[in-house]
């Protein structure tokens, strides 16, 4: 059983916003599931995952700048800050931290609502308690 995390962070890497999909659901559900609770920002930094037109104008239309380089498969090269994209490693350190406990990173928990309680309560004791 496979789940994939998509988190919203603050610029200290901070979770405010989590969504578990299943392993091999696309990044694009998840993008869009928290396109709703996306803050006031001007920058979002994302992997490749995240790359698609409908998402970089959902951004767009809300005042956001896109930080996310182009997938390999794209025809049109897409340009992006490589400078502040290397800042995206705060959001990698976020999830090795959730790891560090046992239960999130061996998924106990069977149950999709129960193992996000459990991300959310390891989230709001590492960096909010």
């Amino acid at each position: 059983m496979n789940t994939k995390l998509h988190a919203i962070c603050d610029s200290q890497g901070r979770p405010l916003d989590l969504f578990v999909t299943a392993g091999q659901v696309s990044d694009y559900i998840g993008a869009r599931a928290l396109l709703g609770s996306l803050p006031n920002v001007d920058w979002l930094l994302g992997d490749r995952g995240y790359d698609a037109d409908w998402f970089r104008e959902a951004l767009k239309d809300k005042g956001i700048r896109a930080c996310i380089p182009g997938r390999k498969q794209r025809k049109k090269t897409v340009k992006y800050d490589k400078r502040r994209y290397k800042r995206r490693n705060r959001i990698e350190i976020m999830f090795g931290r959730l790891k560090d406990w046992r239960r999130v990173a061996t998924r106990y928990d069977r149950c999709p609502k129960v193992f996000l309680s459990v991300i959310a309560l390891a989230a709001t004791v590492i960096y909010w308690l």
